[in-house]
């Protein structure tokens, strides 16, 4: 991709309305924590303390809104935490820049490599450094500073306390975790009725599986309905591509394949009608049509074989789902075991124990090849020079151009760019806006006090809806606090734009000078998700030779690790295609071609897992070889792909024709599915494997390609098309 294209995409997705249901009553009960801190410390205090105590309700109100199955309460008091600390330490360094500037840096490079924990924590991080940029403008004095320290924290306690008193759906968001993964499903049995090889996205089962991830705790008063769906989503998805498959199930025409259409569209209704109760915790009736369509009629069933067993495995697994639906939350009500809270939960560790957790994955990302180690030195010089370059214009509010750059750097390229343009275009609208209600209302205190939490409120309602439309309420915010601690918005409007302007392009400048690009990276994610599915078609096909307890654990664990692998992969991916720069390893459509491939493989395992033998079955000592010979190729091809050498499938081939030669083999569905894999593996040796010459030209090809469709574009076809 071009750097104009890249841009013109920068643009459109800064300025991009998401489509996402709103929250107004948790925006509602935030702004109203906003509004209780403003108001006693005007009634008991100053307009000064008002501005302090509110920059720390906001803040951390803001910060619960993050996407996390965390507790809110605990996010708003690690929120309020932080800003204490870094707003304490910001008085004690304030006055001389020798002391302040390497403190401001410091801070900046932790809050950079706090995204090594997560995007949540990464956000935090952020506005803690934006509260250490604030605060410094007030007197210092370490008495000050504990005050100011206590005061901000305030706000944080305020905001959790109204969590405590007035909770709004509680479990939210582990409930939409759940619902989004039965519906991901359901979706995904609908597409294949016309597709029997669709491709399915794990991130919703991935999002699932954290979301079951509690601490004792919560373990005790957690909804019993939030125990079991997840599983039952897994164990679903690959029966209804086994069902849909034509090697393995229904056959590709006649009254076979419309009979799996219309079991595969009521799979998709009950897991919709479950999804919603689930979201919803109220029961819902199962459509009496679905409920035909799910009879397996012993004496007239059309399908036959392993089809057949496939579809009588998905009836039992739906009536699982029916069961779902039509209690809700009613078992919620019921006396539960003593003891079983603490049994079978996916284990999350409290916040007193995440300290070693922290420490592991900020010491990975200690590197220099790091994003996260770029973004931490990228903060680290932006903050200080922002703030220094600003103090130094004739401007006030000097610390609005660090602040600007420090909320809108992310890791990655596209996301950093793209929220500086988002913020550029909030900041003017948000101060268009404030300066008309200035204006028509006037800018008395409490006037401004008002505006202030209508501000906050729909800056918290907007948040999820683009990061543009959520700035501009945000900068009203602004400018409303100010006017109530007295500065006239004739001053901190034109600043605010300026110093905005200033902040988002060191932002842009600082990804240019120190880049983290993805696009080299794309063949060591592919190398290492070859690799783990390579292990995790083993395993299913080790659960053949013998099928035992271990050997089940085994299968699990490297469908964990295939799908983590897969979804590093997929994230990497969508960055290089957005970044603009030359591929030289791997160009776009042989990316494109390799993910393909790997999808199919990982899906002939699937298929092979969907029929997994139970302890009592026949072994396939066949599989046993094939798995050994699969294993180790793959193992061998993830290094050549990462050392940009040719992967070769020799082991497999000798295998594979090892099975054909066998006497007796009495598992003809496992073979086709081996031969499925092996074909994958092809297609993907098709894709990466080119002589060094090939690679100069199809890089130069790949150049000119996207040359061209930037040239296309430039000609106005774009805007035909609404823009590109």
């Amino acid at each position: 991709m071009t750097w104009m294209r890249a841009l013109r995409e920068v643009v459109r997705s800064g300025l991009t309305i998401e489509e996402t249901r709103l929250e107004p009553l948790l925006a509602l009960r935030t702004a109203a924590g906003v509004a209780v801190v403003i108001g006693l410390a005007l009634w008991l205090a100053s307009p000064g303390y008002a501005a302090a105590s509110a920059l720390g309700a906001y803040s951390a109100g803001g910060a619960t809104f993050q996407r996390t199955c965390r507790p809110r309460k605990v996010i708003a008091l690690g929120a309020a935490a932080g800003l204490a600390l870094s707003t304490f330490l910001g008085y004690l360094a304030a006055g001389r820049l020798v002391t302040f500037l390497p403190l401001l840096a410091v801070w900046a490079f932790v809050a950079g490599m706090a995204w090594a924990v997560g995007s949540t924590a990464g956000i935090v991080a952020a506005t803690t450094v934006g509260s250490m940029l604030v605060t410094i403008t007030l007197p210092t004095s370490a008495w000050r500073a504990l005050e100011h320290a206590g005061v901000i924290a305030l706000g944080g306690v305020a905001q959790a306390v109204l969590i405590l008193l007035f909770p709004i759906r509680r479990w939210g968001a582990h409930r939409d975790a759940l619902a989004d993964a039965l519906a991901a499903v359901a979706d995904y049995a609908r597409r294949l009725r016309h597709d029997p090889t669709a491709s399915f996205d794990p991130e919703p089962l991935v999002s699932a599986r954290d979301a079951a991830a509690v601490t004792p705790s919560q373990a005790r008063t957690r909804p019993p309905v939030l125990h079991g769906p997840r599983g039952l989503a897994e164990r679903i998805r690959p029966v209804v591509a086994a069902l849909a498959d034509p090697g393995v199930g229904a056959p590709a025409e006649g009254p076979g394949r419309e009979r799996a259409r219309k079991l595969l569209d009521a799979a998709a209704d009950v897991l919709d009608t479950a999804a919603h109760s689930i979201r919803l915790g109220t029961p819902a009736e199962v459509p009496p049509e679905t409920m035909d369509v799910l009879r397996v009629d012993e004496d007239h069933e059309v399908l036959e074989g392993s089809a057949r067993q496939a579809a009588e495995q998905l009836v039992e697994l739906l009536g699982e789902a029916m069961e779902i639906a039509r209690t809700g939350d009613q078992s919620e009500r019921a006396p539960r075991p003593i003891g079983a809270a603490g049994a079978g939960f996916l284990v999350r560790p409290t916040m007193l124990r995440l300290l070693p957790v922290v420490v592991r994955a900020v010491r990975h990302d200690l590197r220099q090849d790091s994003p996260v180690f770029r973004h931490a030195i990228r903060l680290a010089a932006v903050a200080p020079l922002g703030y220094l370059l600003a103090t130094r214009l004739p401007l006030g509010h000097g610390y609005w151009a660090p602040i600007t750059s420090v909320m809108v750097m992310r890791p990655d390229f596209h996301q950093t760019y793209a929220r500086a343009v988002a913020r550029l275009a909030g900041t003017l609208a948000g101060v268009a806006l404030a300066t008309g209600m200035v204006q028509a209302l006037g800018s008395g205190t409490q006037v401004c006090a008002a505006l202030a939490v209508v501000s906050a409120g729909l800056s918290y309602m907007l948040t999820r809806t683009g990061y543009a439309y959520s700035q501009c309420f945000t900068a009203a915010y602004a400018v409303f606090l100010l006017g109530m601690g007295g500065q006239e918005w004739e001053q901190t409007v034109p600043d605010r734009v300026v110093l905005t302007l200033l902040g988002g392009g060191l932002a842009m400048l600082a990804y240019v000078v120190l880049p983290a690009w993805e696009t080299p990276r794309l063949p060591g994610r592919l190398a290492d998700w070859l690799a783990a599915n390579g292990r995790y078609a083993a395993a299913v096909l080790r659960n053949y030779a013998e099928p035992t307890r271990e050997h089940h654990a085994d299968m699990r664990r490297a469908l964990l690790a295939s799908r983590e692998a897969g979804g590093a992969w997929q994230e990497s991916y969508d960055r290089a295609r957005q970044e603009p720069v030359r591929p030289r390893a791997l160009t776009s459509r042989e990316a494109e071609e390799a993910q393909e491939a790997l999808k199919g493989f990982g899906r002939a395992a699937m298929l092979m897992e969907s029929q997994s033998p139970r302890a009592d079955s026949r072994s396939v000592n066949e599989s046993k070889r094939f798995a050994e010979a699969l294993e180790a190729d793959t193992a061998q091809a993830a290094v050549d792909v990462r050392e940009h050498r040719n992967p070769d499938w020799r082991r497999v081939k000798q295998a594979l024709h090892a099975w054909d030669g066998a006497a007796g083999d009495r598992s003809p569905v496992v073979r086709r599915e081996a031969e499925l894999q092996k074909r994958a593996l092809d297609d993907l040796a098709t894709a990466v494997s080119r002589t060094p010459l090939e690679r100069d030209v199809s890089s130069a090809r790949e150049e000119q390609r996207v040359r061209e469709a930037g040239e296309v574009e430039g000609d106005g076809s774009g805007l035909a098309n609404g823009g590109g």
